[in-house]
Protein backbone atom coordinates (compact mmCIF):
# COMPACT_ATOMS: atom_id res chain seq x y z
CA UNK A 1 0.00 0.00 0.00
CA UNK A 2 2.76 2.46 0.93
CA UNK A 3 4.55 1.72 -2.34
CA UNK A 4 1.36 2.49 -4.26
CA UNK A 5 0.94 5.76 -2.38
CA UNK A 6 4.47 6.74 -3.21
CA UNK A 7 3.81 6.01 -6.87
CA UNK A 8 0.68 8.19 -6.86
CA UNK A 9 2.35 11.08 -5.09
CA UNK A 10 0.64 11.18 -1.69
CA UNK A 11 3.63 11.12 0.65
CA UNK A 12 7.26 12.05 0.06
CA UNK A 13 6.80 12.07 -3.71
CA UNK A 14 3.75 14.33 -3.51
CA UNK A 15 5.16 16.27 -6.46
CA UNK A 16 6.96 14.29 -9.14
CA UNK A 17 10.56 15.36 -9.57
CA UNK A 18 11.17 14.50 -13.19
CA UNK A 19 14.12 16.67 -14.04
CA UNK A 20 14.71 20.32 -14.73
CA UNK A 21 11.90 22.14 -16.51
CA UNK A 22 14.11 25.00 -17.63
CA UNK A 23 13.10 24.48 -21.23
CA UNK A 24 9.56 25.48 -20.29
CA UNK A 25 10.36 27.96 -17.55
CA UNK A 26 13.33 29.83 -18.99
CA UNK A 27 15.74 32.10 -17.16
CA UNK A 28 15.46 35.84 -17.40
CA UNK A 29 12.18 36.05 -19.32
CA UNK A 30 10.65 38.50 -16.91
CA UNK A 31 13.59 40.72 -16.17
CA UNK A 32 14.89 41.66 -12.74
CA UNK A 33 11.55 41.43 -10.94
CA UNK A 34 11.07 37.79 -11.98
CA UNK A 35 14.66 36.91 -11.04
CA UNK A 36 14.75 38.58 -7.65
CA UNK A 37 16.21 36.22 -5.06
CA UNK A 38 14.67 35.35 -1.73
CA UNK A 39 15.94 37.33 1.27
CA UNK A 40 18.93 35.91 3.11
CA UNK A 41 16.83 35.71 6.27
CA UNK A 42 14.35 33.43 4.51
CA UNK A 43 17.11 31.24 3.07
CA UNK A 44 18.61 30.88 6.54
CA UNK A 45 15.21 29.87 7.98
CA UNK A 46 14.81 27.30 5.21
CA UNK A 47 18.19 25.79 5.99
CA UNK A 48 17.40 25.56 9.70
CA UNK A 49 14.19 23.63 8.90
CA UNK A 50 15.87 21.16 6.58
CA UNK A 51 14.68 22.73 3.35
CA UNK A 52 16.69 23.51 0.25
CA UNK A 53 16.16 26.58 -1.88
CA UNK A 54 14.74 24.46 -4.70
CA UNK A 55 12.69 21.96 -2.66
CA UNK A 56 8.97 21.62 -3.55
CA UNK A 57 6.42 24.17 -2.35
CA UNK A 58 2.68 24.50 -1.84
CA UNK A 59 0.46 27.44 -0.91
CA UNK A 60 -2.56 27.87 1.36
CA UNK A 61 -4.98 30.81 1.21
CA UNK A 62 -7.46 31.87 3.90
CA UNK A 63 -9.92 34.55 2.80
CA UNK A 64 -11.38 35.62 6.13
CA UNK A 65 -7.99 35.87 7.81
CA UNK A 66 -6.52 37.49 4.69
CA UNK A 67 -3.47 35.24 4.64
CA UNK A 68 -1.41 33.48 1.97
CA UNK A 69 1.01 30.88 3.31
CA UNK A 70 3.99 29.24 1.59
CA UNK A 71 4.93 25.77 2.76
CA UNK A 72 8.10 23.91 1.67
CA UNK A 73 9.09 20.29 1.75
CA UNK A 74 11.69 19.28 4.31
CA UNK A 75 14.27 16.53 3.98
CA UNK A 76 11.86 14.08 5.67
CA UNK A 77 9.24 14.60 2.95
CA UNK A 78 6.80 16.57 5.12
CA UNK A 79 6.03 20.24 4.64
CA UNK A 80 6.52 23.13 7.02
CA UNK A 81 5.42 26.76 6.95
CA UNK A 82 8.18 29.05 5.74
CA UNK A 83 6.42 32.36 4.96
CA UNK A 84 3.06 34.01 5.56
CA UNK A 85 1.76 37.14 3.81
CA UNK A 86 -1.16 39.47 4.36
CA UNK A 87 -3.29 39.40 1.22
CA UNK A 88 -3.50 42.96 -0.06
CA UNK A 89 -6.92 42.52 -1.72
CA UNK A 90 -9.32 39.76 -2.72
CA UNK A 91 -12.69 40.43 -4.27
CA UNK A 92 -16.14 39.08 -3.68
CA UNK A 93 -17.32 37.38 -0.50
CA UNK A 94 -16.64 34.14 1.29
CA UNK A 95 -17.72 31.20 -0.84
CA UNK A 96 -16.67 29.62 -4.14
CA UNK A 97 -16.60 31.11 -7.58
CA UNK A 98 -19.65 30.12 -9.64
CA UNK A 99 -19.64 31.94 -12.99
CA UNK A 100 -17.69 34.37 -15.10
CA UNK A 101 -18.16 37.92 -13.82
CA UNK A 102 -19.29 37.10 -10.27
CA UNK A 103 -16.05 38.66 -8.95
CA UNK A 104 -15.52 35.73 -6.59
CA UNK A 105 -11.99 34.61 -5.78
CA UNK A 106 -11.89 30.80 -6.13
CA UNK A 107 -11.99 28.32 -3.26
CA UNK A 108 -10.81 24.74 -3.63
CA UNK A 109 -7.72 22.74 -4.58
CA UNK A 110 -5.80 24.03 -7.60
CA UNK A 111 -2.61 23.17 -9.46
CA UNK A 112 0.04 25.54 -10.82
CA UNK A 113 2.47 24.41 -13.51
CA UNK A 114 5.41 26.32 -15.04
CA UNK A 115 3.35 27.48 -18.04
CA UNK A 116 0.98 29.26 -15.64
CA UNK A 117 3.75 31.52 -14.31
CA UNK A 118 3.65 34.97 -15.92
CA UNK A 119 6.82 37.04 -15.46
CA UNK A 120 5.51 39.72 -17.82
CA UNK A 121 2.15 40.30 -16.14
CA UNK A 122 0.67 43.79 -16.25
CA UNK A 123 0.12 43.21 -12.52
CA UNK A 124 3.88 43.12 -11.89
CA UNK A 125 4.17 39.31 -11.59
CA UNK A 126 1.47 36.65 -11.57
CA UNK A 127 0.62 32.99 -11.80
CA UNK A 128 -2.66 31.45 -12.91
CA UNK A 129 -4.36 29.37 -10.21
CA UNK A 130 -5.74 26.85 -12.68
CA UNK A 131 -9.43 27.71 -12.32
CA UNK A 132 -11.65 26.04 -13.45
CA UNK A 133 -10.32 22.67 -12.27
CA UNK A 134 -11.99 19.28 -12.76
CA UNK A 135 -14.40 19.90 -9.87
CA UNK A 136 -15.41 23.32 -11.22
CA UNK A 137 -15.98 22.03 -14.74
CA UNK A 138 -17.99 19.05 -13.50
CA UNK A 139 -20.27 21.44 -11.62
CA UNK A 140 -20.71 23.84 -14.55
CA UNK A 141 -18.67 26.65 -13.04
CA UNK A 142 -17.16 29.14 -15.46
CA UNK A 143 -14.47 31.80 -15.53
CA UNK A 144 -10.86 32.18 -16.56
CA UNK A 145 -7.59 33.93 -15.76
CA UNK A 146 -7.95 33.76 -11.98
CA UNK A 147 -4.56 34.79 -10.63
CA UNK A 148 -2.36 35.43 -7.69
CA UNK A 149 -0.66 38.65 -8.72
CA UNK A 150 0.82 41.95 -7.61
CA UNK A 151 -0.37 45.56 -7.98
CA UNK A 152 -2.80 45.25 -5.04
CA UNK A 153 -5.89 45.35 -7.27
CA UNK A 154 -8.45 42.56 -7.57
CA UNK A 155 -11.63 41.66 -9.45
CA UNK A 156 -11.75 37.96 -8.75
CA UNK A 157 -8.11 37.29 -7.96
CA UNK A 158 -5.85 37.24 -4.91
CA UNK A 159 -3.74 40.37 -5.11
CA UNK A 160 -0.54 41.00 -3.23
CA UNK A 161 1.82 43.95 -3.05
CA UNK A 162 4.60 43.96 -5.64
CA UNK A 163 7.21 43.13 -2.98
CA UNK A 164 5.14 40.19 -1.74
CA UNK A 165 4.51 38.71 -5.18
CA UNK A 166 8.23 38.89 -5.95
CA UNK A 167 8.93 36.56 -3.00
CA UNK A 168 5.96 34.26 -3.68
CA UNK A 169 6.91 34.06 -7.34
CA UNK A 170 10.51 33.27 -6.37
CA UNK A 171 9.39 30.31 -4.23
CA UNK A 172 7.57 28.79 -7.21
CA UNK A 173 10.30 29.66 -9.69
CA UNK A 174 13.03 28.05 -7.58
CA UNK A 175 10.95 24.91 -6.93
CA UNK A 176 10.29 24.48 -10.65
CA UNK A 177 13.97 24.90 -11.40
CA UNK A 178 14.68 22.27 -8.77
CA UNK A 179 12.49 19.76 -10.61
CA UNK A 180 9.00 20.21 -9.17
CA UNK A 181 6.54 19.89 -12.03
CA UNK A 182 3.49 21.43 -10.32
CA UNK A 183 2.52 22.86 -6.97
CA UNK A 184 -0.79 22.85 -5.13
CA UNK A 185 -2.80 25.85 -3.95
CA UNK A 186 -5.38 25.18 -1.27
CA UNK A 187 -7.86 28.09 -1.09
CA UNK A 188 -10.23 28.16 1.88
CA UNK A 189 -12.88 30.62 3.12
CA UNK A 190 -11.31 30.55 6.60
CA UNK A 191 -9.21 28.30 8.80
CA UNK A 192 -11.40 25.27 9.12
CA UNK A 193 -11.43 25.04 12.88
CA UNK A 194 -14.34 23.78 14.97
CA UNK A 195 -15.11 27.35 16.01
CA UNK A 196 -15.30 28.64 12.44
CA UNK A 197 -17.28 25.67 11.14
CA UNK A 198 -19.78 26.22 13.97
CA UNK A 199 -20.03 29.92 13.08
CA UNK A 200 -20.96 29.10 9.50
CA UNK A 201 -23.02 25.94 10.15
CA UNK A 202 -26.19 27.56 8.73
CA UNK A 203 -24.54 29.07 5.66
CA UNK A 204 -25.65 28.08 2.16
CA UNK A 205 -22.06 27.02 1.37
CA UNK A 206 -21.53 24.74 4.37
CA UNK A 207 -21.82 21.50 2.36
CA UNK A 208 -19.10 22.67 -0.02
CA UNK A 209 -16.89 23.81 2.87
CA UNK A 210 -17.36 20.52 4.74
CA UNK A 211 -16.10 18.73 1.63
CA UNK A 212 -13.02 20.97 1.48
CA UNK A 213 -12.41 20.37 5.17
CA UNK A 214 -11.55 16.72 4.58
CA UNK A 215 -8.56 17.75 2.46
CA UNK A 216 -7.71 20.49 4.97
CA UNK A 217 -7.77 17.98 7.84
CA UNK A 218 -5.63 15.42 6.06
CA UNK A 219 -2.96 18.02 5.41
CA UNK A 220 -3.11 19.08 9.06
CA UNK A 221 -2.58 15.44 10.08
CA UNK A 222 0.39 14.46 7.93
CA UNK A 223 1.68 17.79 6.56
CA UNK A 224 1.77 16.43 3.01
CA UNK A 225 -0.34 17.98 0.21
CA UNK A 226 -3.23 15.56 -0.35
CA UNK A 227 -3.68 13.68 -3.58
CA UNK A 228 -6.79 15.29 -5.06
CA UNK A 229 -9.28 13.65 -7.41
CA UNK A 230 -12.88 14.31 -8.43
CA UNK A 231 -15.71 11.83 -8.87
CA UNK A 232 -19.47 12.17 -8.62
CA UNK A 233 -18.81 15.93 -8.88
CA UNK A 234 -17.07 15.88 -5.49
CA UNK A 235 -13.50 16.22 -4.27
CA UNK A 236 -11.96 13.03 -2.88
CA UNK A 237 -8.62 12.97 -1.10
CA UNK A 238 -5.82 10.43 -0.83
CA UNK A 239 -7.92 7.69 -2.39
CA UNK A 240 -6.21 4.89 -4.32
CA UNK A 241 -8.49 3.26 -6.91
CA UNK A 242 -8.47 -0.45 -7.57
CA UNK A 243 -6.15 -1.66 -10.31
CA UNK A 244 -7.48 -0.69 -13.69
CA UNK A 245 -9.94 1.84 -12.26
CA UNK A 246 -9.77 5.62 -12.64
CA UNK A 247 -11.52 8.68 -11.31
CA UNK A 248 -14.06 10.41 -13.53
CA UNK A 249 -15.21 13.84 -12.41
CA UNK A 250 -18.84 13.28 -13.37
CA UNK A 251 -18.92 9.48 -13.10
CA UNK A 252 -19.34 7.16 -10.15
CA UNK A 253 -16.44 6.94 -7.72
CA UNK A 254 -14.47 3.72 -8.30
CA UNK A 255 -13.72 1.29 -5.47
CA UNK A 256 -10.74 2.72 -3.59
CA UNK A 257 -8.76 2.52 -0.39
CA UNK A 258 -6.76 4.75 1.93
CA UNK A 259 -3.66 3.92 4.01
CA UNK A 260 -4.67 2.40 7.34
CA UNK A 261 -2.37 4.77 9.21
CA UNK A 262 -4.02 7.81 7.63
CA UNK A 263 -7.52 6.47 8.32
CA UNK A 264 -6.68 5.83 11.96
CA UNK A 265 -5.13 9.27 12.41
CA UNK A 266 -8.10 10.90 10.69
CA UNK A 267 -10.63 9.15 12.94
CA UNK A 268 -8.75 10.29 16.04
CA UNK A 269 -8.55 13.83 14.64
CA UNK A 270 -12.30 13.82 13.95
CA UNK A 271 -13.16 12.69 17.47
CA UNK A 272 -11.28 15.64 18.91
CA UNK A 273 -12.83 17.97 16.36
CA UNK A 274 -16.40 16.86 17.05
CA UNK A 275 -16.02 17.51 20.78
CA UNK A 276 -14.64 20.98 20.06
CA UNK A 277 -17.45 21.63 17.55
CA UNK A 278 -20.16 20.75 20.10
CA UNK A 279 -18.59 23.17 22.56
CA UNK A 280 -18.31 25.90 19.90
CA UNK A 281 -22.00 25.58 18.96
CA UNK A 282 -23.03 26.24 22.55
CA UNK A 283 -20.94 29.38 22.86
CA UNK A 284 -21.37 32.88 21.45
CA UNK A 285 -18.90 33.49 18.64
CA UNK A 286 -18.00 36.35 16.36
CA UNK A 287 -20.73 36.95 13.78
CA UNK A 288 -20.03 35.38 10.38
CA UNK A 289 -18.91 37.50 7.47
CA UNK A 290 -21.05 37.96 4.35
CA UNK A 291 -20.99 35.02 1.96
CA UNK A 292 -22.17 34.55 -1.59
CA UNK A 293 -25.73 33.20 -1.74
CA UNK A 294 -25.12 30.63 -4.44
CA UNK A 295 -25.73 30.90 -8.16
CA UNK A 296 -28.60 33.39 -7.78
CA UNK A 297 -26.34 36.06 -6.31
CA UNK A 298 -23.55 35.11 -8.70
CA UNK A 299 -25.87 35.87 -11.64
CA UNK A 300 -26.80 39.26 -10.16
CA UNK A 301 -23.16 40.23 -9.73
CA UNK A 302 -22.26 38.90 -13.17
CA UNK A 303 -24.93 41.11 -14.78
CA UNK A 304 -23.62 44.09 -12.80
CA UNK A 305 -20.12 43.27 -14.05
CA UNK A 306 -21.32 43.04 -17.65
CA UNK A 307 -22.96 46.46 -17.50
CA UNK A 308 -19.95 47.95 -15.77
CA UNK A 309 -17.60 46.56 -18.41
CA UNK A 310 -19.74 48.22 -21.10
CA UNK A 311 -19.30 51.55 -19.34
CA UNK A 312 -22.88 51.87 -18.12
CA UNK A 313 -23.61 53.74 -14.92
CA UNK A 314 -24.14 51.19 -12.18
CA UNK A 315 -24.09 51.19 -8.36
CA UNK A 316 -20.50 51.61 -7.17
CA UNK A 317 -20.70 48.26 -5.36
CA UNK A 318 -22.11 45.01 -6.79
CA UNK A 319 -25.53 43.90 -5.53
CA UNK A 320 -25.84 41.26 -2.83
CA UNK A 321 -28.59 39.03 -1.50
CA UNK A 322 -29.62 39.18 2.14
CA UNK A 323 -30.48 36.19 4.30
CA UNK A 324 -34.20 36.88 3.83
CA UNK A 325 -33.87 36.84 0.04
CA UNK A 326 -34.04 40.61 -0.46
CA UNK A 327 -31.40 42.39 -2.48
CA UNK A 328 -29.12 45.16 -1.23
CA UNK A 329 -27.98 47.73 -3.78
CA UNK A 330 -25.88 50.82 -3.17
CA UNK A 331 -27.57 54.13 -3.98
CA UNK A 332 -24.25 55.63 -5.09
CA UNK A 333 -23.81 55.40 -8.83
CA UNK A 334 -20.59 55.37 -10.78
CA UNK A 335 -18.91 54.28 -13.98
CA UNK A 336 -15.72 52.36 -14.53
CA UNK A 337 -12.87 54.41 -15.99
CA UNK A 338 -12.40 52.23 -19.06
CA UNK A 339 -12.33 53.05 -22.80
CA UNK A 340 -15.95 51.88 -23.08
CA UNK A 341 -16.88 53.87 -20.00
CA UNK A 342 -15.19 56.99 -21.31
CA UNK A 343 -16.95 56.67 -24.66
CA UNK A 344 -20.29 56.20 -22.93
CA UNK A 345 -19.59 59.12 -20.60
CA UNK A 346 -18.80 61.33 -23.59
CA UNK A 347 -22.02 60.22 -25.30
CA UNK A 348 -23.98 60.94 -22.12
CA UNK A 349 -22.38 64.38 -21.84
CA UNK A 350 -23.20 65.19 -25.49
CA UNK A 351 -26.81 64.03 -25.01
CA UNK A 352 -27.12 66.09 -21.84
CA UNK A 353 -25.72 69.17 -23.61
CA UNK A 354 -28.13 68.69 -26.53
CA UNK A 355 -31.11 68.34 -24.19
CA UNK A 356 -30.04 71.44 -22.28
CA UNK A 357 -29.82 73.45 -25.51
CA UNK A 358 -33.25 72.23 -26.62
CA UNK A 359 -34.78 73.09 -23.22
CA UNK A 360 -33.25 76.57 -23.36
CA UNK A 361 -34.60 77.06 -26.89
CA UNK A 362 -38.10 76.00 -25.81
CA UNK A 363 -37.98 78.27 -22.78
CA UNK A 364 -36.91 81.22 -24.93
CA UNK A 365 -39.70 80.57 -27.45
CA UNK A 366 -42.28 80.34 -24.67
CA UNK A 367 -41.06 83.57 -23.09
CA UNK A 368 -41.23 85.32 -26.48
CA UNK A 369 -44.78 84.03 -27.06
CA UNK A 370 -45.93 85.24 -23.64
CA UNK A 371 -44.38 88.65 -24.23
CA UNK A 372 -46.18 88.97 -27.59
CA UNK A 373 -49.50 88.13 -25.90
CA UNK A 374 -48.85 90.70 -23.20
CA UNK A 375 -48.00 93.38 -25.79
CA UNK A 376 -51.17 92.61 -27.79
CA UNK A 377 -53.36 92.87 -24.68
CA UNK A 378 -51.78 96.14 -23.68
CA UNK A 379 -52.40 97.54 -27.17
CA UNK A 380 -56.04 96.41 -27.12
CA UNK A 381 -56.64 98.06 -23.73
CA UNK A 382 -55.08 101.27 -24.89
CA UNK A 383 -57.48 101.58 -27.90
CA UNK A 384 -60.74 100.69 -25.98
CA UNK A 385 -63.23 103.60 -24.88
CA UNK A 386 -63.00 104.74 -21.33
CA UNK A 387 -65.35 103.05 -18.88
CA UNK A 388 -66.71 104.84 -15.78
CA UNK A 389 -65.32 103.41 -12.67
CA UNK A 390 -67.27 102.64 -9.57
CA UNK A 391 -69.50 99.96 -8.16
CA UNK A 392 -71.78 97.99 -10.48
CA UNK A 393 -75.28 97.60 -9.09
CA UNK A 394 -77.03 94.25 -9.02
CA UNK A 395 -80.27 93.77 -10.98
CA UNK A 396 -82.41 94.04 -7.84
CA UNK A 397 -80.58 97.14 -6.79
CA UNK A 398 -81.11 98.58 -10.26
CA UNK A 399 -84.79 97.97 -9.98
CA UNK A 400 -84.92 99.57 -6.58
CA UNK A 401 -82.90 102.47 -7.85
CA UNK A 402 -84.97 102.91 -11.03
CA UNK A 403 -86.75 106.29 -11.19
CA UNK A 404 -90.49 106.28 -10.31
CA UNK A 405 -92.97 107.03 -13.05
CA UNK A 406 -93.83 110.70 -13.00
CA UNK A 407 -97.47 111.51 -12.22
CA UNK A 408 -99.54 112.79 -15.10
CA UNK A 409 -102.75 112.10 -17.11
CA UNK A 410 -101.58 108.61 -18.13
CA UNK A 411 -100.46 107.80 -14.61
CA UNK A 412 -103.71 108.88 -13.10
CA UNK A 413 -105.77 106.76 -15.62
CA UNK A 414 -103.68 103.64 -14.81
CA UNK A 415 -104.20 104.20 -11.10
CA UNK A 416 -108.00 104.33 -11.61
CA UNK A 417 -108.03 101.07 -13.57
CA UNK A 418 -106.02 99.32 -10.82
CA UNK A 419 -108.47 100.56 -8.19
CA UNK A 420 -111.45 99.20 -10.17
CA UNK A 421 -110.11 95.77 -11.32
CA UNK A 422 -107.31 95.19 -8.81
CA UNK A 423 -103.63 94.58 -9.53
Amino acid sequence: MIARLLRTGVLIAAFALTGCTGATFSDGTGGAKAEKQLPEKTLAAMKSKGMSRTSPVMARIFKEEGKLEIWKQKSNGRYDLISSYDICKWSGELGPKFIEGDRQAPEGFYTVRPAQMNPKSSFHLAFNMGYPNAFDRANGRTGANLMVHGACSSSGCYSMTDAQIEEIYAFGRDAFRGGQTEFQIQAFPFRMTATNMARYRNDANIEFWTMLKEGYDQFEINKVPPKVDVCEKRYVFNRIPEEGKTFNATGSCPPSTQPASLMSAYQSYQATYEAAYATAVSKTALPPRPTIAGLKEANLVSEWTRKRAKGERVPVEPPSLNADGTMSVSSRMGRIDSPAGKRQAEADAAAAAKKKAEDEKKALAQAKSEQQKADALAKANASAPAVATGSIATSSEAEEAAPQESPGLLGKARKRIVNIFGS
